[in-house]
């Protein structure tokens, strides 16, 4: 994947925001709750939300150069709060590259 152009970089985003909520879900939590250990759930939830953020930006990048319409814009932002979705939205964000 080409890293030069907002979109990709909205489609590299979403994929580490993905893959940190997993981490996050199931085993930064689990590691708090049931071993108890809380630091697990800091630097996960921390890099999350970096990843999250960046997300963010590169949508609205995406957004103002009209890369996604504003109705894509609101399925990549519901599909970064499902676990899994932004595997299957990847599929589909690769096609309008």
């Amino acid at each position: 994947m080409d890293l030069s152009t907002n979109f990709n970089r909205l489609r590299l985003s979403s994929i580490l925001d993905g893959i940190s909520y997993i981490i996050l879900l199931g085993i930064a939590m689990p590691l708090k709750y049931l071993a108890g250990m809380p630091m697990a759930v800091r630097i996960v939830g921390m890099l999350h939300g970096v990843f999250f953020l960046a997300l963010c930006l590169f949508l609205l990048l995406a957004l103002i150069e009209k890369k996604l319409s504003f109705k894509w814009c609101v399925i990549v932002f519901l599909c970064a709060l499902i676990p899994f979705a932004p595997f299957f939205l990847d599929r589909k964000l690769a096609k309008k590259a």
